[in-house]
C-alpha cells in the first residue's frame, strides 16, 4: 500500500456500521442527483417527451426487477424486498402526475420536470426530525438516478452505465441500497459516506455483504481527488486519507494481528464456555435472517440468545403468514439443535416503521407505538406469530420473549395470547412444545423498577442494552450529533442492570444480556461480576468473547463491580472495567 507524495494525512471521524479494515485508491460519487439542463420544447414536443418518459419509466422498473431477483437468489428475499419500495416510489401516481403537467403547461423538458419533482420530495424528507423517514429520502434519490439515467438514454440512443463504480473504495455523499448490493465485491474493499446511521439500509446491506463500512463523516475535504489512497476502519469508525508511512505499518500489522486471532481461536470451537474459576455462562448468537445460520454453526455459538423477527413485516407480506413463519422458525429450530432459539416478537416501531403500518409519522417513534404495545392492538397477527412460534417448538428448542414490556398488564396480556394460541392448536391437533418457556425483554427503566414482579410471570429475562441505554440516559441512539452522551458504563446503567440480574436469581429465573454491549469485550468483566447467565452476541464475536471470559475470575469480577459502586461517570466505570480487560485479554482489544 502507497500513499501519493506531498500529501499530508487527514484522518476523519465517523461511526463505524461494518466491521474490518480496508485500502485502496479512491473512487468518489458525486454528492446528489445530477440536475439536467432546463430546456425549453415546443408544444409538437409534448407527446413525444411523455413517450420518452413512459419507456424510461418501463426500463427503470426492469432494472428494479432484474436486480431484485439477482438478489434474492444469491443472498436471499429477506434482502431483496427492499427493492419493493423501489417499486412503489416508481410508479406513485402524484410524482407522474406532477412531472406531466409541468412538461405540458411550463413546456420544459421531461428531464428536468422530473428532477424538479422529484428534488422537492428528497429536500423535503431531509428535513423531517424523524430518522427513518430522513432515510426514506435515499430510496427516493435511488429510484431517480436510474430515471434520469434512462432518460438521457431514450434521448440519444446511449447513456451511463446503471452499475456502480468498480473502485477498490468508494466514497460518496452517500450510497443507496442498490448501489451497495450491485458492488463487484471481488474489487470493491470498503466504503464511506458523508451521511447515514448503524439502522440505514445501506448499512445494513454493508453488514450482511461484509464490506467494511463508515458513515456520518459529515464532510469530505475538498482536496481529496479520485486514486488518493484512503484507509477505512471499520472497527472504530475512522476514515483516513493518504495515510502516513507509519500509519501504513500500523494498520498492516493490525490487520496481521487479526488473522492471527482468528487463527488462534479457532482452538476453542467444541469447548464449553467456562470462567477462569469454572463458572459457566451460555454464550449465544443474535440472529436476524435465516442466511446468518451457517455463522452461527462455524463460529460454535451455543444457540440463538436472540431472533429478531422485524424483517417479516418490512419485507414481502407473503413472509407474513403462519406458514412461512412457522416454517422459517422450525428451519432455525432445528439448525441450533440441541440449544435451541429464543424468538423476539416483532418489534416494528422506534427506528424500524413499517409504512404500511404508520401511515402518519409517529411524533416520536422511539416513545412511540412498538414492540409489545402493537402485538397487543393488533392481536390477529400477533396470533399469526405466537401460532408459528408454537408450531416450530414441536421441531426443537424454541423460546418466546417480548419486546418493550414496560407494565405488568402487558407481560399478562401477552401470556392470554399465548394461551389462547395454545388452545386453538390443540383443538386443531397440532404439536407443539406444552412447556415453551416465556421471557421478558427488559430495556425500559419502568421494567427494571418492577423486574421482581414481572419475574414472577417469565422464565427468564434478557437484557435488551441498546435501548436500556437509549431510555436511562435520553440519548437518542441514531443521532450521532449526541453519540458522545450514549454511554453502556453510565453508572445509572451499571446499576439498573445489577437491578436487573438480582431480581431474576431471587425469583429463580436465569437472566442474559442480548444488546450490542454483550459483545463489547471492555464490559465482559461486569457481565462476570454481576453473574450473568447468558450472553448472546453477533457470531463473529462468539469465540473472541468465550476467549475473554476464559481469563476471568468471578470473584475477582465481582470486586470489581462492588467497586463500579463509587464510579459516578461513565468514563470511572470504562477505565477500571478496561484495566481488568487489558490485564486479562490484551490481544483482543483492538
Amino acid at each position: 500500500m502507497t500513499r501519493p507524495a506531498d500529501k499530508p494525512e487527514t484522518r476523519l471521524e465517523g461511526i463505524g456500521v461494518s466491521p474490518g479494515i480496508a485500502w485502496g485508491p479512491a473512487e468518489i460519487l458525486g454528492k446528489t442527483l445530477e440536475e439536467p439542463e432546463c430546456l425549453p420544447i415546443p408544444r409538437s414536443r409534448v407527446d413525444s417527451e411523455k413517450a420518452r418518459f413512459s419507456l424510461a419509466l418501463v426500463a427503470t422498473r426492469d432494472q428494479i426487477l432484474e436486480l431484485q431477483k439477482e438478489i434474492s437468489e444469491n443472498e436471499g428475499e429477506n434482502h431483496a424486498a427492499i427493492f419493493d419500495a423501489h417499486l412503489l416510489l416508481l410508479e406513485d401516481s402524484t410524482v407522474l402526475n406532477e412531472v406531466l403537467r409541468i412538461t405540458e403547461t411550463e413546456l420544459k423538458s421531461i428531464d428536468w420536470a422530473y428532477y424538479t419533482v422529484v428534488k422537492r420530495y428528497i429536500d423535503s424528507l431531509r428535513k423531517i426530525s424523524d430518522p427513518y423517514l430522513r432515510e426514506r429520502a435515499v430510496d427516493i434519490e435511488d429510484v431517480a438516478k436510474r430515471v434520469l439515467k434512462n432518460l438521457r438514454w431514450t434521448d440519444h440512443g446511449e447513456g451511463d452505465s446503471a452499475e456502480p463504480p468498480h473502485s477498490s473504495v468508494v466514497l460518496a455523499h452517500n450510497l443507496t441500497p442498490s448501489d451497495t448490493v450491485s458492488m463487484d465485491r471481488s474489487r470493491v474493499r470498503g466504503f464511506a459516506t458523508e451521511v447515514g446511521s448503524a439502522t440505514s439500509h445501506t448499512a445494513i446491506m454493508a453488514r450482511s455483504l461484509n464490506i467494511p463500512a463508515v458513515v456520518a463523516l459529515h464532510q469530505l475535504p475538498e482536496f481529496l481527488t479520485p486514486g488518493d489512497t484512503v484507509l477505512i476502519d471499520g472497527y472504530h469508525g475512522v476514515v483516513i486519507i493518504n495515510p502516513a508511512a507509519e500509519t501504513i505499518t500500523e494498520y498492516e500489522g493490525l490487520a496481521k494481528k487479526e488473522r492471527e486471532i482468528l487463527h488462534d481461536l479457532e482452538d476453542l470451537k467444541g469447548s464449553e464456555t467456562l470462567t477462569a474459576d469454572g463458572k459457566k455462562i451460555t454464550l449465544s448468537a443474535n440472529i436476524e435472517f435465516l442466511e446468518e445460520l451457517s455463522g452461527v454453526t462455524e463460529q460454535d455459538a451455543e444457540g440463538v440468545g436472540l431472533y429478531r423477527t422485524e424483517f417479516f413485516y418490512l419485507s414481502d407480506k407473503k413472509l407474513r403468514t403462519e406458514e412461512s413463519q412457522a416454517d422459517n422458525y422450525r428451519q432455525v429450530a432445528e439448525a441450533t439443535a440441541p440449544h435451541g432459539v429464543i424468538i423476539r416478537t416483532v418489534d416494528v416501531g422506534g427506528d424500524k416503521l413499517c409504512p404500511e403500518l404508520f401511515e402518519n409519522p409517529e411524533p416520536n417513534p422511539f416513545l412511540g407505538w412498538r414492540g409489545i404495545r402493537l402485538s397487543l392492538d393488533r392481536t390477529e397477527e400477533f396470533q399469526t406469530q405466537l401460532r408459528a412460534i408454537l408450531r416450530a417448538s414441536a421441531f426443537g428448542k424454541v423460546r418466546v420473549m417480548f419486546p418493550f414490556v414496560s407494565t405488568l398488564e402487558e407481560i399478562r396480556g401477552a401470556k392470554e395470547e399465548v394461551e389462547r394460541a395454545k388452545n386453538e392448536l390443540r383443538e386443531e391437533n397440532v404439536g407443539f412444545d406444552e412447556n415453551l418457556e416465556i421471557g421478558a425483554m427488559i430495556e425500559i427503566p419502568s421494567a427494571v423498577m418492577i423486574a421482581d414482579h414481572i419475574a414472577k410471570e417469565v422464565d427468564f429475562f434478557s437484557i435488551g442494552t441498546n435501548d436500556l441505554v437509549q431510555y436511562i440516559t435520553a440519548v437518542d441512539r441514531v443521532n450521532d450529533r449526541i453519540a458522545a452522551l450514549y454511554q453502556p458504563t453510565h453508572p445509572a446503567v451499571v446499576s439498573m442492570i445489577r437491578e436487573t440480574i438480582e431480581a431474576a436469581h431471587r425469583n429463580g429465573i436465569w437472566c442474559g444480556v442480548c444488546g450490542e454491549a454483550a459483545s463489547d469485550l471492555d464490559m465482559t468483566p461486569i457481565w462476570v461480576g454481576l453473574g450473568v447467565d447468558e450472553l448472546s452476541v453477533g457470531a463473529a464475536q462468539v469465540l473472541r468473547t468465550r476467549r475473554a471470559l476464559s481469563r476471568l475470575d468471578s470473584n475477582e469480577c465481582g470486586q470489581l463491580t462492588e467497586k463500579l459502586r463509587e464510579c459516578g461517570t461513565a468514563a470511572e466505570v470504562k477505565e477500571l472495567c478496561h484495566a481488568m480487560a487489558q490485564d486479562s485479554y490484551p490481544e483482543l482489544l483492538l
